[in-house]
């Protein structure tokens, strides 16, 4: 079986995009918001998804993906917390429907209602709320709601506390996720999301958070961004600060997945972190969504990276399902209750 850690609902019907525009306008407006999500029929979910992701994942053999609003519209920047309550509440409301649609095939994450400035204790409503009401498998927290300008404290610091003794509580793992990026000096897709993988993993060395928090788990995405071509830096970094060595300062806690587009970085990834820290997935339909002219390849079809790497079967197996399975415990239920 291969799950797919790291899908976004990049496609969703455009009714979705114009709500949003419509929200944004109203807050800048001062006028009333929009109560009510907009209109979208499960016909125009399936059309949206079987020409697109399903259609990839049958190309490539992907079994599952989990599945979670776009990273770049969560957008926490704009508006408040309410605009961001509302919309977290609607994205998520959405891709749980994907789930309930295909749910062999999806399995649904969530967004945070998060906001600059605001306490990200308020986030743990919808936490709860999404996991009562969709089963949720894992979320996706934002450690720069401000969109690149880094005004939140690192991601050891006290304030994010009740955000993850509520992943505990329900099983949860975080995939750190930033959105788009406010700050011209960084692209957000070529700059921001990698800069932000780089910079958490640097805050968790800085930190003591697992020893506070054994039982937490965070997925670094897009293969970690510069840190396991910097591992010795890092391992360096970590010797002069006091701190253990990676391997038990980070790696009971911390994972890294596999959205890294070209043979080289994959290989420079599984060379360096050892495999049970490495998650399978892809993004696609993502950040990079062209054909290689080296390859001739999407540059975002993973599976044939993995397929070429010199790994064994058992380090594939556990690349492609092992791993995820013990990291997302209640996805690991879920595909359980249907024989997978």
């Amino acid at each position: 079986m291969i799950i797919d850690c790291h899908g976004h609902y990049t496609t969703a019907p455009g009714q979705l995009g114009e709500w949003r525009k419509q929200q944004l306008s109203a807050f800048e407006d001062g006028t009333s918001g929009q109560r009510q999500g907009p209109s979208i029929s499960d016909d125009e979910i399936r059309e949206s998804l079987e020409a697109n992701q399903l259609r990839l994942m049958d190309e490539r053999g992907i079994d599952l993906t989990v599945f979670s609003p776009r990273a770049s519209f969560m957008a926490h920047h704009l508006g408040d917390f309410e605009i961001s309550s509302e919309w977290a509440r609607i994205c998520n409301d959405l891709c749980a429907r994907v789930a309930d649609l295909y749910p062999e095939r999806f399995a649904p994450a969530a967004m945070l209602p998060q906001s600059p400035g605001v306490d990200p204790a308020s986030c743990v409503g919808e936490i709860n709320r999404a996991v009562d009401e969709h089963d949720v498998v894992a979320i996706n927290l934002n450690p720069d709601p401000s969109g690149g300008y880094w005004s939140s404290p690192p991601l050891t610091d006290e304030q994010w506390f009740p955000i993850y003794e509520t992943m505990i509580e329900h099983g949860l793992p975080a995939m750190i996720h930033v959105s788009t990026s406010a700050n011209p000096a960084f692209h957000t897709t070529g700059a921001h999301y990698l800069n932000a993988d780089t910079t958490a993993v640097m805050q968790l060395i800085e930190g003591d958070l697992f020893s506070r928090f054994p039982e937490l788990q965070f997925v670094i995405p897009h293969g970690g961004g510069a840190v396991p071509y910097h591992w010795g830096r890092f391992r360096g970094l970590a010797q002069a600060l006091g701190k253990p060595t990676l391997d038990d300062h980070l790696l009971g806690n911390v994972s890294f997945d596999t959205c890294v587009y070209h043979q080289p970085g994959i290989n420079e990834l599984l060379s360096v972190i050892p495999t049970e820290n490495v998650l399978f997935a892809s993004e696609m339909v993502g950040a990079v969504r062209g054909i290689d002219l080296m390859t001739d390849r999407y540059f975002d079809d993973t599976v044939a990276y993995i397929e070429a790497a010199e790994l064994t079967d058992g380090q594939r197996k556990a690349i492609y399902s092992d791993n995820v399975r013990r990291i997302y415990p209640r996805l690991h239920r879920r595909l359980e209750t249907m024989g997978l």
